[in-house]
């Protein structure tokens, strides 16, 4: 439920150049999702409204990317540090007065329960300002928390820090909760008299405690969750370290994963009890994996969706597929978008499928290609078999109804249909519609020529 009185804005207007990269930092994916929208959903989920984004670089495509996350964006054309950027998104809260959450496009690790923590703490201490903040054995390069017990006193950059202030090990996350509309009254003041000539954040805190309002601080359990990401180094931790939170949680839930060290899901991955994942599987996208699978190593599934009881076999490749229950698929299978599955298949090495319909228990066991087809029950498809769908220009269907026979090593030059319990002829290439019943060859008469390969041994 939105929470009238909590709002939310994610700074993501930097550029991200330690990345060296054409894409925008916040765009760089993570676990299947881009960066940013971890701190949007967040916010979502913690009841927020409105939540604003504030772009910058790159601000079409960063829009483009989350247009479906329920945000307004707010634009900072001129990068003057964290509280002009604050600043930026104030016409879009005009009027808002409750509590404010700023959160951060490159924190992505951040839990809810850390969040309603600060939440519950900034409320029942009635703070204009709280910091979340983290100890951190080594906190060369960030912010450190001066405090006078529970008061915060003030935050003091890196670059402007004495000697005995860096000693300090309490940083800033640069998270934190505002009174609104507080925080915009104390924007508008502020100046860039400090190091890196930007508008501070924090010289917020010094106008809240001019006021005789509270400053307060809670630090995080983990250090690991306000990890920022600058590179394509801190890119790779953070996704272990979520690839480890999201691989717990399956277990959790009644998943098997043999080696979760070296299993790959993404966030939006659903996967129901008692389904079994073996190493190097990567699960992709928006996948749905039913119960009792047994997905076996080197598999790759994007954005599929996967009944009770299938048995994925090694190396198979999914994408946009549906599957139904107690199908066998691969070793070695490949599913392209628009196959679909209507249960009990068996698809096997060497079986290519691409917008393909097969009703249960049609089957190719090897070494086939099933092109814009639609295939009835019970039909069988011999080694070799191909569906010639493509004449250079337009694709065509195959129809093949149920109970079919096909022989191996068969050619369906579409457009064809196979009628209901015809028997193909291995070696055959159809061109032409097959009656129901009905059995059909084509290929070239066998001829036989007696001794003709011993005269050929005795010329040489």
């Amino acid at each position: 439920m939105p929470d009238k009185q909590l709002a939310a804005v994610i700074l993501a207007a930097g550029k991200g150049t330690r990345m060296k990269s054409r894409t925008a930092k916040v765009l760089h994916p993570l676990a299947g999702l881009p960066m940013a929208a971890y701190p949007t959903r967040l916010a979502r989920d913690l009841g927020c409204d409105p939540r604003v984004m504030v772009v910058g670089h790159q601000a079409a495509e960063v829009e483009s990317a989350l247009k479906g996350e329920g945000l307004e964006f707010a634009l900072q054309n001129e990068q003057l540090g964290t509280g002009h950027a604050l600043l930026c998104a104030a016409p879009s809260l005009e009027g808002f007065c409750g509590d404010l959450l700023l959160l951060c496009g490159d924190v992505p690790l951040l839990r809810r329960e850390t969040l309603e923590n600060l939440l519950r703490y900034h409320r029942s201490e009635q703070a204009a300002v709280t910091v979340l903040t983290a100890e951190m054995a080594d906190p060369h390069g960030y912010g450190r928390i001066v405090r006078d017990g529970e008061e915060v006193l003030r935050i003091v950059e890196e670059k402007d820090a004495s000697r005995k202030e860096k000693c300090i090990r309490e940083i800033n996350t640069g998270i934190y909760l505002f009174a609104a509309p507080f925080v915009f009254e104390a924007l508008q003041g502020l100046g860039r008299d400090n190091a890196q000539n930007e508008y501070y954040l924090t010289d917020v805190l010094a106008a809240a405690r001019s006021r005789g309002e509270k400053v307060r601080a809670l630090g995080v359990d983990d250090p690991m969750e306000i990890m920022g990401i600058n590179d394509r180094v801190q890119l790779a931790c953070a996704a272990g370290y979520l690839r480890q939170r999201i691989n717990r949680g399956h277990m959790l839930s009644g998943v098997t994963l043999i080696d979760p060290a070296t299993t790959y899901i993404d966030a939006e991955v659903d996967i129901a009890p008692d389904t079994t994942v073996y190493p190097n599987v990567h699960l992709r996208g928006q996948t749905r994996i039913g119960s009792d699978c047994i997905i076996e190593p080197g598999v790759v599934v994007t954005d599929c969706e996967i009944g009770d009881q299938v048995h994925i076999k090694s190396s198979t490749v999914m994408t946009e597929a549906q599957v139904g229950r107690a199908c066998t698929l691969g070793p070695m299978a490949h599913l392209r978008p628009g196959t679909s599955l209507a249960g009990q298949n068996k698809l096997g090495n060497f079986v290519e499928t691409k917008k393909a319909v097969l009703a249960e228990k049609a089957q190719a066991s090897h070494l086939t290609y099933i092109g814009d087809a639609e295939v009835g029950r019970n039909v069988n498809i011999g080694c070799g078999t191909i569906t010639c769908n493509y004449d250079g220009v337009n694709k065509h269907r195959t129809i093949i109804e149920d109970d079919v026979f096909v022989g191996s090593d068969t050619q369906f030059v579409a457009p064809v249909r196979i009628g209901r319990g015809a028997l193909i002829g291995a070696g055959s290439t159809i061109t032409r519609d097959v009656p129901a019943d009905a059995l059909s060859l084509a290929r070239s008469e066998q001829k036989i020529i007696e001794g003709w390969a011993a005269r050929k041994r005795r010329k040489k």
